[in-house]
């Protein structure tokens, strides 16, 4: 007989918010052992896998492979790493729930800090996270606008960082670690309508159910309005921003026996962007036959076109001490930057008709044999190989050697294409020596060929101590290597622009380089009172070539550099507390991230910049003293309550960054109302008011190392949504 349970969409049970007190009242409800009702409720946890368990005990309930699946949770733990978790009913519960873009889901996490174009940055890192999907590693893809993922079909989403145990390479800034929901998980489906400011329309659906050893999820949905990206000005209607988006993702798993099962993941997104112009800006060239119109900055037209496909092949398997998960790895995606090209030409002296696209393909395997009672060995490999096509059609205006400025462009194609691998080995031991002390050891080698040629082994320790029953501290070292992604890496001909408007100031065009850190991290989490958790980290990373990002031209495509030095360091406070209906919770980070003297792909940067940059330690452009988030919810029955804030004191700006954006912080509050229909349907109206005093949020000013265009957050916007759950 099939036994289907309907219970990891929490947000349609007429509950409380806090799920284990619920279950601690109704222990006899059957729930999945990965449901979110089983969600640890300390929010920054760093205790060894042993610790991190919950107080309930239900009993055992076998729904086709979760037991494969809790296998598989240890096969890839965090290991000491300070990990933050946010489960179903908690990305429920903040602004726009659901509906928000992944990029605000994540800002609730501490010590994130925000960005425009929706970039993240954590820990005063540049955007070098990591994402991973049911424990398997997503190659990188070409960063643009949209976001490939949607929190629809998210069971639960950790942000892991501080000092990553041996199984995490390259990009460590950051692991965003998101495990979806599935065909058992859901049992239903629902259909879904979310609009309202900025002319906002976003249907969506999911469905999810079994049959046999067969579980099947969907999700889907369509968006548009017309504040695409950030508004390069403080108006409520940006001018030319609208996008159109659409995205999809599907997870389909077979259960071969009771150890064993085969797991494919499908995604992708194709979206369209108007690029906001910036009106009143003074025209700095003359070109020849063009329209008087065309000198009006408000009347430049740029576009961009983002795809990203995504696929995955999972072969997991667990039998007594040993367990182990195969995968293979596809990912396209594509960026088509369309410019105005008389604007472009008249306002910047250049225009880029830019497609680049990536295509990597790789296998993970991640394995972990329980040897006795102090050694649980694991053990694993990364092998991607990636492929970058970049087609440039350019055109500047020529300079004669008297300075003369022609007003007819002449074409300067600058077309190349990359490929290279990326390699990683890794061994690790998690020892459990006495009793409440759990040390994790290791070690991995990984190597990147092609576009760079460079390796490095990389030591890794943590160890995690429980003082009390409520007091957990941890301590840890890692060594990280980081190449610069394949995609941002610029085969740019300097000379070949000499003589024009396009010509950089700086010739000098040394290669980008792999960045190599120290990095060291410790900490506490402390149970204060029942349902009422804490935490403090504090973490110090020395690198040499530190790596960093900018806009360094019209089209929104990032370029890497260097700096030869760097260093960053910070604390971060954290509490969370769930009584009943209620929850809360508080992050505040702070922390500084500087660098010096940078050391390749000299030619992005003015000569008076570079100067400075040499003998002086400059803030990073992402550099923000202080962030915080903050969030309450009440479940009332069938009616949920919300407020939320996140801000911070500003990011960097000015000459090589030595001074800041103002401080700012966005409000939203929201309520939900579920009314139960007949048996599993029901129908849920929402009603989310972002931004609630409308504060003026300037998040760039298009000043600053590697930034172009001013931009501002989201002014006051009311939101409707009208979901039916069957």
């Amino acid at each position: 007989m099939k036994t289907r349970l309907s219970v990891s969409d929490s947000s349609r049970r007429p509950s409380s918010l806090a799920p284990i007190n619920l279950a601690a009242l109704c222990g006899c409800l059957l729930m999945t052992p990965n449901s979110p009702a089983q969600q640890t409720t300390v929010s920054n946890s760093t205790a060894p896998s042993s610790a991190i368990t919950n107080a309930l005990s239900l009993p055992e309930v076998v729904v086709y492979g979760q037991q494969i699946d809790q296998a598989m949770d240890k096969v890839v733990p965090s290991l000491g790493a300070t990990k933050y978790t946010i489960n179903e009913q908690q990305i429920n519960d903040q602004s726009e729930g659901e509906n928000a873009p992944l990029s605000q889901t994540l800002l609730r996490a501490p010590g994130m800090a925000e960005d425009q174009y929706g970039q993240l940055h954590l820990r005063g890192e540049h955007a070098f996270l990591q994402y991973r999907i049911d424990d398997v590693l997503l190659p990188e893809n070409l960063q643009g606008f949209g976001e490939e993922f949607s929190p629809r079909f998210i069971k639960n989403i950790s942000v892991i960082d501080g000092t990553l145990p041996a199984q995490f390479g390259f990009a460590t800034a950051g692991i965003i670690d998101i495990h979806t929901k599935s065909g058992q998980s859901t049992g239903g489906g629902d259909l879904t309508m979310y609009g309202g400011a900025f002319n906002t329309v976003n249907p969506s659906f999911e469905f999810g159910e079994t049959a046999g050893k067969w579980s099947v999820y969907l999700q889907g949905g369509y968006l548009f309005d017309s504040l695409g990206i950030n508004n390069t000005t403080s108006s409520r209607n940006a001018i030319h921003d609208n996008t159109w988006q659409f995205k999809g993702f599907a997870d389909i798993s077979f259960l071969i026996d009771e150890t064993s099962k085969v797991n494919l993941l499908l995604g992708g997104n194709n979206s369209y962007f108007q690029i906001p112009v910036n009106p009143g800006q003074p025209s700095q060239y003359t070109l020849n036959a063009a329209a008087k119109s065309a000198y009006d900055s408000s009347n430049v037209a740029d576009n961009q076109v983002e795809q990203n496909y995504t696929g995955i092949l999972s072969y997991k398997k667990t039998e007594e001490d040993l367990s182990f998960q195969l995968s293979g790895v596809f990912q396209q995606s594509g960026i088509n930057f369309m410019p105005d090209q008389q604007g472009d030409l008249i306002f910047n002296g250049v225009t880029s008709a830019i497609q680049r696209q990536l295509t990597a393909e790789g296998i993970n395997e991640d394995s972990s044999y329980h040897l006795n009672d102090q050694h649980t060995l694991r053990a694993g490999m990364t092998l991607t190989f990636e492929n970058a096509s970049i087609n440039t059609q350019n055109q500047a205006f020529p300079i004669a050697p008297d300075g003369t400025i022609g007003t007819s462009p002449i074409s300067i194609p600058n077309n190349s294409t990359l490929s290279g691998a990326l390699w990683g080995f890794y061994l690790q031991d998690e020892w459990k020596p006495i009793r409440h002390l759990t040390v994790n050891f290791g070690a991995r080698f990984d190597a990147v060929t092609g576009w760079l040629n460079e390796n490095q082994v990389s030591p890794r320790l943590n160890a995690s101590y429980e003082l009390t029953s409520n007091t957990v501290i941890h301590a840890g070292y890692a060594r990280y290597f980081t190449p610069p992604p394949l995609e941002t890496i610029q085969q740019s001909t300097v000379t070949a622009f000499a003589g024009t408007t396009a010509a950089p100031e700086v010739s000098q065009s040394s290669p980008v380089q792999a960045e190599r850190s120290h990095y060291f991290d410790a900490g506490v989490t402390q149970k204060i009172a029942k349902g009422w958790n804490s935490g403090i980290d504090a973490y110090l990373k020395l690198a040499d070539q530190q790596l960093d990002e900018g806009q360094f031209g019209n089209a929104v495509i990032y370029s890497p550099f260097n700096y030869q030095h760097g260093r960053i360091y910070g604390l971060e406070l954290t509490t969370d507390y769930q009584n009943g209906g209620f929850r809360t919770y508080d992050n505040v980070a702070v922390s500084r991230a500087q660098g010096e003297n940078i050391d390749s792909a000299q030619f992005l940067f003015g000569q008076q910049e570079l100067n400075y940059i040499q003998n002086h330690w400059v803030y990073l452009d992402h550099d923000q003293r202080v962030t915080f988030s903050t969030g309450a919810s009440y479940q009332w029955y069938k009616t949920l309550f919300l407020a939320d804030l996140t801000g911070g004191t500003g990011l960097r700006t000015g000459f090589a960054n030595t001074q800041s954006m103002p401080a700012c912080a966005t409000v939203n509050l929201g309520i939900q109302q579920t009314i139960h229909i007949t048996g599993n349907q029901e129908l849920k109206l929402r009603l989310d008011v972002v931004n609630v005093l409308n504060t003026p949020y300037e998040l760039r000013n298009g000043t600053g190392i590697g930034v172009a265009a001013p931009s501002y957050g989201m002014p006051r916007g009311l939101f409707g949504t009208v979901s039916y759950s069957f």
